[in-house]
């Protein structure tokens, strides 16, 4: 990825998506079983535990989650299409779809469903995949392992006396910073409001998706 290719708003936009994340991500540890709703990595690793104990109940809700990642990331797919970033490429959509599938989570979430994690690990999975779309697929917004790998390289390069992409460090700090936000006010706001604190990157989501989709039409029409 060249960094300095991409518009300036990328970064505010990743540091915004990484909060939301965060804020998601937070909710699901707190509210279900400490279970991860951002990432698969341990969520992978739950089920290969489930599976060599032979805990099928378990094993099934873990795949169902799995499953609910790449139906999101498949439906990012279908909506954004292109990994170019360009004006014409339908984020908004993508944004909007997202808003709906976390308010829908909120009432299953309440009622302690695997329903619930399904729908908000299939709205990160259709955030995730739409980053990794309009960047050239390596910009990730819900997880930080492969940020922290990178900087960690970038680290070593310096301390080797050879130069790194300011650039890109400055993203990546970027959505480490905006992860971690997210984290602090997904915990602190579940305390207050439990799972309705999900309404908060809901209506930031789908705020961001219609007025991409208004600023999209004026331009278009402009142009007509």
């Amino acid at each position: 990825m060249i960094v300095s290719s991409l518009p300036r708003w990328v970064g505010t936009g990743a540091f915004a998506l990484a909060l939301i994340a965060g804020m998601v991500n937070a909710v699901g540890f707190l509210a279900f079983e400490h279970q991860a709703i951002t990432h698969l990595t341990g969520t992978t690793t739950m089920f290969g535990v489930a599976l060599a104990q032979g805990q099928g109940r378990i094993a099934l809700n873990l795949l169902l989650f799995l499953l609910s990642f790449i139906a999101g990331a498949a439906a990012s797919g279908a909506i954004v299409r292109n990994s170019t970033l360009r004006l014409g490429r339908r984020y908004g959509v993508a944004l909007m779809l997202e808003s709906l599938l976390l308010l829908l989570a909120i009432p299953l979430l309440r009622a302690h469903s695997t329903a619930g994690i399904c729908i908000a690990t299939a709205a990160c999975g259709l955030q995730n995949a739409m980053a990794s779309t309009y960047s050239g697929a390596v910009l990730r917004t819900t997880h930080v392992s492969g940020i922290f790998t990178d900087l960690g390289i970038m680290l070593g390069q310096r301390l080797g006396g050879h130069g790194h992409d300011p650039q890109r460090r400055n993203l990546y700090l970027l959505i480490v910073a905006g992860f971690t936000a997210g984290a602090v006010c997904g915990a602190a706001g579940f305390g207050l409001l439990a799972e309705r604190v999900l309404l908060i990157p809901a209506l930031l989501t789908g705020a961001v998706g219609l007025a991409y989709a208004i600023y999209h039409h004026r331009v278009v029409r402009r142009g007509a």
